[in-house]
């Protein structure tokens, strides 16, 4: 049967002053990875129909939200705080249950969300991407 349900999705962090990967608890939303090329026109005037190419891809930010936790110093909300304080790069890695993996390396900017009546506290990790993002597969 295919399908992939996303529990047990995890993601990861490491900075350059660490040698093995931790991961950050109360992940809620992962965004979606990848992006789309623009399209480059390149019709000529003998041309009956516009033709493209494909251009540079466009990743954009990548917005992670939390169930915010700020109770002590490995707290998600701590952790990816003072990244973002530090301006420290990070090399982060998104995991999903059948072991494929998206890696990616970012500064960060953490946002509260709004509040509202009997609601969960969140907090939104936005990931400004400094390189492509690599896809490993799963071990057959």
């Amino acid at each position: 049967m295919a399908g992939l349900l996303t529990k047990d999705t995890t993601i990861h962090y490491k900075t350059s002053t660490m040698q093995d990967f931790q991961e950050i608890d109360l992940l809620m939303e992962v965004p979606e990875l990848g992006g789309e090329p623009e399209k480059i026109e390149v019709t000529t005037l003998k041309d009956s129909m516009k033709k493209y190419i494909p251009g540079v891809r466009d990743l954009g930010d990548l917005q992670f939200k939390f169930l915010y936790d700020n109770s002590g110093p490995n707290s998600n909300y701590r952790i990816l705080r003072g990244l973002q304080e530090n301006n420290e790069l990070a090399t982060f890695k998104v995991e999903y249950p059948d072991g494929t993996a998206h890696q990616f390396d970012a500064y960060v900017n953490v946002k509260m969300d709004a509040a509202s009546v009997n609601a969960a506290m969140t907090f939104t990790a936005t990931m400004f991407l400094q390189s492509d993002i690599t896809v490993t597969n799963p071990a057959s």
